[in-house]
């Protein structure tokens, strides 16, 4: 299996209110970075045979842009094991239900996602092991019967960067000499 962990992407501040976060929409930057990334993914030939997302609103959001720009045409499937009060073992049940999947992209939130990714590719002697991930990255994990290896991880600079050198500008390029 090939897991792809995504980070939602920029939703603004956080809202004292934890009923009023749970609704907190991607704001105008997370929006532009879901769709560069989909277009990166696209570019890379990446299809996800499976979408699984936190219920808050920013993740699902982020989940829909990437599905849609990606030719995903099922439906998001929401779960409480991306939400952020979910734990590890909430998690590798979430996997074990899709294990038949091939290629899945799960959204989420930190710091869950950080220490889901950690608990997948460090021992279980290491409880606290934990990979950065800003809003927006995305990491890729192959799963086989052996221990996950992480195979890419890119972070929104990153995409942004691929993103700017992969698409034609529209202005002609001229001299200055």
């Amino acid at each position: 299996m090939n897991l792809y962990i995504l980070r939602h992407a920029s939703a603004g501040l956080r809202r004292k209110n934890p009923l009023l976060d749970v609704k907190r929409p991607l704001d105008k930057e997370g929006k532009k970075h879901s769709l560069q990334l989909a277009y990166v993914l696209n570019a890379l030939n990446i299809q996800f045979d499976l979408i699984v997302s936190s219920p808050l609103k920013r993740s699902l959001q982020t989940a829909a842009l990437i599905g849609t720009e990606t030719g995903y045409e099922a439906q998001i499937l929401q779960s409480e094991s991306l939400a952020p009060s979910a734990t590890v073992k909430d998690f590798q049940k979430l996997l074990r239900e899709f294990a038949s999947y091939e290629n899945i992209l799960v959204v989420g939130h930190n710091p869950n996602l950080s220490t889901f990714l950690g608990s997948l590719l460090v021992p279980a002697t290491n409880p606290e092991a934990r990979i950065r991930l800003r809003k927006g990255s995305i990491a890729r994990v192959v799963l086989t019967r052996g221990p996950a290896t992480l195979q890419a991880l890119l972070d929104p600079r990153t995409v942004r960067a691929l993103y700017a050198t992969s698409t034609k500008s529209s202005r002609r390029k001229t001299s200055r000499k």
